[in-house]
């Protein structure tokens, strides 16, 4: 018996236009096989299970994050003992070909609409990790308008993911897990240092490959990462800005400043009143 089909009806009134679900897996037992006529995406926020998708098992861990497209048949199985909590972001069809549509040119081939036996699944490290799990969970106070999925699908695909494919495809592996490995606080908040002594190579070897492959220098990509790790601290908390320079490794606020407006174009402090919280939201 082929497994059976959801469908998007079910979980969403006419109005409606996705269905967030944020919940901890079964252990010690396979959640049913299925397909659905719906895109999915599916963020592990802490723990691990097993992706049972297409005939295949691929291991999923916290901070992977996958496009699952209508077509695709998948279950869970989560060992006894293991917790993985999930974020789920269900929607309809026709949403994902209006955006493939408006944004052929970008999305083609990739994310949801990669046409691999697979769907896509990108791992996301520190402070990514955090963002996408904070992007995600905003949607649970939220109406849940075309606009509001809109903004956040295209968040996910470009604020949040673009990091990860904009490292050269000929970069050296030793490289590419120095840039996934400085997303953690512990490096990140060490500056150029900390890229370096994840590269385990030596400083000018590894300035001079990353102005190669990244087309900027260590201390510069670990910046971009502290100041995106900034702006989620000043959008979903009350801390300080001198507290949040310093959960960035950054002592001179001035420096701090000169940071973030360079990267997003205001200072902290306009950044926090332009992203609090909507009052038309719910909650």
């Amino acid at each position: 018996m082929p497994p059976p089909v959801f469908h998007i009806a079910d979980y969403l009134q006419d109005s409606e236009m996705f269905h967030f679900a944020r919940k901890v897996l079964p252990q010690g037992t396979d959640t049913p096989l299925h397909s659905h006529d719906f895109y999915e995406l599916l963020l592990i926020e802490t723990g691990a299970t097993t992706h049972v998708i297409n005939a295949q098992e691929v291991a999923l861990a916290e901070g992977d994050v996958v496009f699952i497209r209508p077509d695709d048949t998948h279950g869970f199985r989560t060992a006894e003992g293991t917790l993985c909590r999930i974020i789920n972001i269900m929607f309809r069809a026709d949403t994902a070909d209006v955006l493939l549509e408006r944004y052929r040119d970008d999305l083609y081939e990739r994310f949801f609409w990669a046409s691999g036996a697979l769907p896509t699944c990108i791992h996301l490290v520190g402070a990514q990790h955090e963002r996408a799990v904070n992007t995600s969970r905003s949607l649970q106070t939220t109406l849940q308008t075309r606009l509001r999925l809109e903004h956040f699908l295209l968040t996910m695909m470009t604020f949040v993911l673009d990091d990860v494919a904009r490292i050269d495809p000929k970069a050296p592996d030793w490289l590419v897990d120095a840039c996934y490995a400085v997303q953690a606080p512990e490096l990140f908040r060490q500056g150029g240092a900390g890229f370096v002594a994840a590269a385990k190579r030596g400083q000018e070897h590894v300035s001079r490959q990353a102005r190669k492959y990244l087309g900027m220098t260590p201390t510069q990509y670990v910046n971009r990462i502290r100041v995106q790790h900034a702006a989620m601290l000043l959008r979903d908390g009350s801390l300080t800005l001198p507290d949040i320079a310093e959960a960035c490794g950054i002592e001179n606020l001035s420096y701090f400043h000169r940071l973030f407006r360079q990267q997003y174009g205001c200072t902290p402090d306009a950044y926090r009143r332009r992203h609090q919280k909507n009052p038309l939201q719910r909650g």
